[in-house]
C-alpha cells in the first residue's frame, strides 16, 4: 500500500506546481496589458509630438472642438478633440453617451493610425468630478478650463 501513498503525495505536488505555474501566467499576462500601456493617456498635442504605433491602445481625452461633430450615414461619428494647442481628428462607430456634445471634455479608448484616432469607445466627461486630473490639468494649462464653482460666487 505504500505506492498508493507516494502516488497521492506526487500527483498533489504536481497540482501545486500546476497551480503556481498557471498563477504565474497570469501575474504575466497581467504584468504585460498594464506595461503594454491598455490605458495610458495622451492629450493631443502630446499625440502629435509623438505619435503612438498604430497597434498601441491607449486613452485621449481632451475637449470635442465646437463644428467638428459629424454624423454619418450609420453609427459612425467623427469629430474633433482639441486641448487648446492641438487637435486630432476622431473616428467612432457606435452609441455615443448622452452627454457627448461640443465643447465638452471626453476621454476616447482606441488606436492612432494614419493621423486619425479608432476610437473603440467614448466616455463623456462633464463634471470636474468624473473629468480625470490628467485632462484636467492639461486644460487649465492652456487656459481652457473654467472653474464651474468659482464663476458663480455672487449666490444667485
Amino acid at each position: 500500500m505504500a505506492g498508493m501513498k507516494g502516488l497521492k503525495k506526487q500527483r498533489r505536488i504536481q497540482i501545486v506546481i500546476l497551480a503556481f505555474v498557471a498563477l504565474g501566467i497570469a501575474a504575466g499576462l497581467i504584468g504585460y496589458a498594464f506595461k503594454d500601456g491598455i490605458n495610458y493617456f495622451r492629450d493631443p498635442s502630446q499625440i502629435l509630438a509623438e505619435p503612438p504605433a498604430p497597434n498601441e491602445v491607449f486613452r485621449i481625452g481632451g475637449l470635442v472642438a465646437e463644428g467638428s461633430i459629424e454624423r454619418g450615414q450609420s453609427e459612425t461619428v467623427r469629430f474633433v478633440v482639441t486641448d487648446g494647442a492641438q487637435s486630432v481628428p476622431v473616428v467612432f462607430t457606435g452609441i455615443l453617451p448622452d452627454l457627448f456634445s461640443e465643447n465638452q471634455g471626453m476621454i476616447g479608448t482606441g488606436v492612432y493610425v494614419d493621423g486619425v484616432f479608432q476610437a473603440s469607445e467614448i466616455l463623456a466627461k462633464h463634471d470636474e468630478s468624473y473629468m480625470p486630473k490628467e485632462v484636467l490639468d492639461s486644460l487649465k494649462d492652456d487656459g481652457l478650463y473654467k472653474d464651474p464653482n468659482a464663476a458663480d460666487e455672487t449666490g444667485s
